[in-house]
């Protein structure tokens, strides 16, 4: 393929919530951030989301309204409407219902079965309705809340001008929320209950399964770390869906996902103490002494800062946690805790804070602000989770040079190498399994060569702050993957950008 390039493909992403018009997790991060950078990597890319009540006006008044039409839900014929935003040079298109998103919630609703289905048809409807998105190679689809798109196209508009081109790729950032609903939802909302093919969405004798539809369906499956691939085929971290994902095991990617290297970056980070750099680290100790004194920990640089920036659960290891403070506060470590989450696990920080003032915080709270300065300020990241698809804080942690301690789980695994006392390689600590005393272990190890070596120290520092986390080695994965489904090459004088 000298001189040869593969043709610019044209790629709507769709997905639930996308930074910065909606986020409540890691979705959105990844949806505001991949399209980007495929946009750079060479395609033709438009993002699909609902229109919510939430989005900030100042997205809003710059929506203009490009199409709207009648469209068929199970029995039902219902309005959508199309509005249209070009932001940082991408298309996005919201899809506007104000039955199922002028509200002020995202997501729990009773009806959430019927808005996401009514999301995944208007999908496929604006496919063929809206001229910007006429000639669709990739409908790349996102998590449950788009699955039925990865159903609809194939089973409503094979056949119809326009969309046998189109080839379909699902993504699952966390196989936990699959969108499980009663079969009356299969034809009174979806209108599939005579499709003998759709049947295999049902899980159960009156369950279907949103998620399962896209998997049977999509022309190719992606999921966000090589790990979490793997760990998907087995009934543990499946959940029940184990079968399919082994059956399909040639149609199934795991790309680790990435993160906005321009918004963290202690080179450049406004809400930091000091500046520093993988070539400076001095003001990293600025950082550290600022982020004790507005704990209200002692500012002692000599006593390693450990920290824990998360939801409040047990996937996030929270138990462990639980488990390990008293061993680690006794050893005059540090621990600082940014989250909500389950009660249980609030209450219980809540009591190590009042027992060991001074050197142990809790902040029961969600501070995206707080959280920049708890990167740069610490020492160690601790991340001990159960699973973990991908994880993006230990990558922001290292961008930092803050040491995250991980198990090797998912992302975690792909993501952190662990320290080799030996070689001086590495970007962090991590332990295997899901035990208190192995993650206490692993933390205290980490807190001896910090005692006892800066100058290791200082290399895993450096190691960590030089390891790539942008989204550009993701987006090219990507692109290898659609090109695979659309091989087609062009004569091309430019090499990919890569």
């Amino acid at each position: 393929m000298s001189g040869r390039t593969r043709r610019k493909l044209r790629v709507v992403f769709c997905a639930s919530e996308a930074a910065p018009f909606v986020k409540t997790g890691g979705l959105g991060d990844v949806a505001g951030s991949l399209p980007h950078e495929l946009r750079r990597c060479g395609s033709k890319v438009s993002v699909i989301l609902p229109k919510y009540r939430r989005i900030p006006a100042e997205y809003r008044d710059k929506m203009n309204h490009v199409a709207d039409f009648w469209m068929n839900l199970g029995w039902r014929n219902v309005w959508c409407g199309v509005d249209h935003l070009n932001y940082h040079s991408i298309d996005y298109y919201f899809i506007d219902n104000e039955d199922y998103f002028g509200r002020d919630t995202i997501y729990g609703d009773f009806d959430d079965g019927e808005r996401f289905a009514f999301f995944s048809k208007a999908i496929t409807e604006c496919l063929g309705r809206v001229p910007e998105l006429a000639g669709t190679d990739i409908l790349h689809c996102n998590d449950w809340q788009t699955a039925l798109s990865c159903v609809f196209l194939r089973e409503f508009y094979k056949g119809l001008p326009g969309y046998d081109n189109v080839k379909t790729v699902f993504s699952i950032h966390n196989v936990k929320f699959q969108g499980q609903y009663g079969d009356e939802v299969m034809s009174d909302i979806c209108g599939l209950a005579d499709t003998a093919a759709a049947g295999q969405m049902y899980t159960a004798p009156k369950t279907i399964n949103f998620m399962k539809g896209a998997l049977l369906y999509a022309d190719t499956i992606t999921t966000v770390s090589p790990t979490y691939a793997e760990e998907l085929k087995t009934p543990f971290y499946g959940e029940g869906l184990d079968d399919i994902f082994r059956d399909r095991a040639w149609k199934l990617h795991g790309i680790l996902n990435g993160i906005d290297t321009q918004e963290y970056d202690p080179r450049t980070d406004s809400g930091i103490a000091s500046h520093y750099s993988v070539d400076d680290l001095s003001g990293k100790a600025a950082c550290k002494a600022a982020l004790q004194e507005e704990l209200g920990l002692e500012v002692d640089p000599s006593r390693p800062l450990a920290v824990m920036v998360s939801r409040l659960t047990k996937q996030k290891g929270c138990d462990l946690v639980q488990y390990a403070l008293g061993q680690l506060l006794d050893r005059s470590v540090q621990v600082a805790v940014l989250g909500t989450g389950e009660g249980q696990y609030e209450d219980s920080l809540r009591y190590f804070d009042w027992k060991y003032k001074g050197q142990m915080c809790a902040r029961i709270d969600f501070d995206s602000k707080l959280s920049h300065r708890m990167y740069a300020g610490a020492d160690l990241f601790l991340m001990p989770s159960q699973f973990e698809p991908c994880g993006l804080s230990q990558m922001i942690s290292m961008r930092y040079g803050t040491l995250p301690v991980v198990r090797e789980t998912g992302g975690l695994k792909d993501s952190v190498v662990p320290y080799n006392k030996f070689t001086g390689e590495g970007t962090g600590f991590s332990f295997a399994n899901f035990n208190g005393d192995e993650f206490a272990a692993t933390v205290l190890n980490a807190c001896e060569v910090f005692w006892t070596d800066k100058d290791a120290w200082e290399g895993l520092m450096r190691n960590a702050m030089g390891a790539d986390f942008g989204w550009r080695r993701a987006a090219n994965q990507y692109l290898d993957a659609y090109h695979d489904l659309h091989p087609e090459v062009i004569p091309y004088n430019k090499k990919r950008n890569r």
